[in-house]
């Protein structure tokens, strides 16, 4: 079966749920999760979001780590280049090793513009400090002195998971798939096409070819009424495709979000599938052994008590099926 996880952004545009509520129920949703068989969590990073987006991730998995004992804690993911790549390697350590060694790192170079006016951070520097970052991470969790800009670098204690907890690179071209052959344990894509690209330079680098996993759109919701629930979910996972959109669009990058003003249209893209318990079964069986599938509860600062609904049918309706 295909792993399940929960996502979180914890995006909270004016006519979300409270922060506090959202915050609550993520970390009240991990613990579900983790009682009822998931894989992991996965959280992201962005910044100078007016709606909220979770800037800080690796605290909020903090927090989800002291309340869980075996849930994986994913980042998918974090921004290297407007990042510290000494810090974040000290605090995945420390996370690593009070979690029981139970994260997995996904880094990305990012691509919204405000973002890299917040700190400053030219957008063409990019490649170059991906390529410096990975290497003083990887670097850092040796546990040994190291040059890092010219100056002593030392980082300790190590992460629990050795020799490193796994380190995988996001992207979403060409470019971005042949840099993480070099530097990254595995490129983190649902576009096969770009993960071609990936396994094409590790042959040239002599390395073996890596399967591609089929991690889905990053939403899944089941529902004994999809139709009501879509009309339900609509103003949230429109914002939610509208505000990736006006990033992309912006960065002149690709990707599977755009703005768009027809929910029955966007529906029909099929990027954010909302299913019967029958159909739910088997879109997650088509994924297949190596694939993943994200819920998505708190979609735009939905309000919890609807993410509890989903969750609460996920249970009762799709995961016995699953697990039989």
């Amino acid at each position: 079966m295909a792993d399940l996880l929960l996502r979180f952004d914890m995006r909270n545009p004016d006519f979300g749920a409270s922060s506090q509520a959202l915050y609550d129920a993520a970390i009240e949703m991990s613990v579900w999760a983790e009682e009822h068989g998931f894989y992991g969590v996965q959280l992201s990073e962005h910044h100078a979001s007016e709606d909220g987006y979770l800037a800080s991730p690796i605290v909020l998995a903090a927090a989800i780590a002291a309340r869980t004992r075996r849930i994986r804690l994913r980042f998918a993911l974090l921004l290297l280049p407007i990042n510290n790549p000494l810090r974040i390697a000290e605090d995945l350590a420390i996370l690593d090793i009070i979690s029981g060694g139970r994260i997995e790192v996904v880094l990305g170079a990012g691509y919204v513009r405000e973002e890299f006016e917040m700190f400053g951070i030219e957008p063409r520097e990019r490649p170059r400090l991906m390529e410096e970052g990975f290497a003083a991470i990887r670097a850092a969790w040796t546990g040994e002195a190291f040059s890092y800009r010219g100056r002593r670098a030392l980082v300790r204690p190590r992460p629990l998971q050795q020799p490193h907890p796994p380190l995988w690179m996001g992207g979403t071209s060409p470019a971005a798939a042949r840099r993480a052959a070099g530097l990254a344990d595995y490129f983190f894509t649902e576009n096969p096409e770009l993960f071609a690209h990936f396994n094409a330079r590790r042959q040239e680098l002599g390395m073996e070819s890596l399967p591609f996993r089929d991690i889905g759109t990053g939403f899944l919701a089941a529902s004994p009424d999809p139709d009501r629930e879509w009309a339900r979910l609509a103003p949230y996972i429109l914002h939610e495709c509208n505000s990736y959109g006006r990033w992309m669009s912006d960065a002149a990058t690709t990707g599977q979000y755009r703005e768009i003003s027809d929910a029955t249209a966007l529906r029909e893209s099929g990027v954010y599938p909302v299913l019967t318990a029958d159909d739910c079964v088997d879109y997650i069986r088509a994924r297949g052994h190596n694939g993943q599938v994200c819920l998505h509860p708190l979609i735009s600062g939905l309000p919890p008590e609807i993410g509890w609904e989903q969750l609460q049918f996920f249970a009762e309706r799709v995961l016995p099926r699953l697990h039989s």
